[in-house]
């Protein structure tokens, strides 16, 4: 089989290749997880017009699997959806619980912040993948331990963690910053960490820099020299 011959996943139209090495799978993107009857029906009608399966993924998304390569494009013009960031060197997710809009646990409104977070920064382009997990209490049911950026609720403010990752090397994040009293003030912070991350020089993940110069340092760059000494207490 010559190399034009051997398909692979195709970035630009959301599409990753299957086991067959033939059909594609796809994922809309639906911020969250939040989502109405309205888009699920169409998801539905696409999926029977095409023959796909539904897969329901980690990252709150529905993968639509078994796509024919001829048939993507049809396929996005039917759903009249926006890609999920499955693939690619981007933000590819913001996991977001149901936060005190639902959840009886939530002491803060992480589905409100998780949005923000996911309209500033779902499929922005990095040096690596990244993922963010935005949880509204401690149990933090959106894995935000495991995420490069994490954000977690509790009765004093937000807590921040950041260079988590599972994968076949799992890494639990370390605290930047806590008691973060407001939104603005978390999306603030966060935008100071990804301009960090994307003028380091290595092309690993954040974990791999904390790794490399410690959370301290790390620390200093986000905040500046004189907030390291601050350590968590912001």
């Amino acid at each position: 089989m010559t190399e034009a011959m051997i398909k692979k996943d195709i970035l630009q139209k959301g599409a990753i290749l299957q086991r067959d090495r033939e059909t594609y799978a796809i994922a809309p993107h639906i911020p969250g997880g939040f989502t109405d009857t309205a888009t699920l029906r169409k998801i539905c009608d696409v999926a029977d017009k095409y023959k796909l399966e539904l897969k329901i993924t980690s990252a709150q998304r529905i993968a639509m699997i078994g796509a024919k390569e001829e048939d993507l494009d049809a396929i996005w013009s039917d759903l009249a959806q926006n890609p999920g960031a499955a693939i690619g060197l981007c933000v590819r997710s913001v996991k977001i619980c149901p936060g005190t809009q639902h959840c009886k646990r939530a002491v803060l409104d992480s589905a409100s912040l998780g949005l923000k977070l996911d309209q500033i920064y779902h499929a922005m382009e990095l040096p690596n993948k990244m993922k963010m997990g935005v949880s509204g209490c401690l149990l933090s049911c959106s894995e935000s331990g495991v995420k490069d950026i994490g954000i977690v609720g509790h009765n004093k403010g937000w807590r921040i963690f950041v260079g988590g990752n599972a994968g076949p090397r799992p890494r639990l994040g370390e605290m930047l910053v806590d008691n973060v009293q407001t939104e603005e003030e978390v999306l603030e912070i966060v935008a100071k960490v990804v301009d960090v991350y994307k003028n380091d020089p290595q092309q690993g993940r954040i974990g791999k820099i904390i790794e490399d110069i410690g959370i301290e340092a790390f620390r200093a760059r986000v905040f500046g020299t004189a907030a390291a000494t601050a350590g968590s207490a912001k």
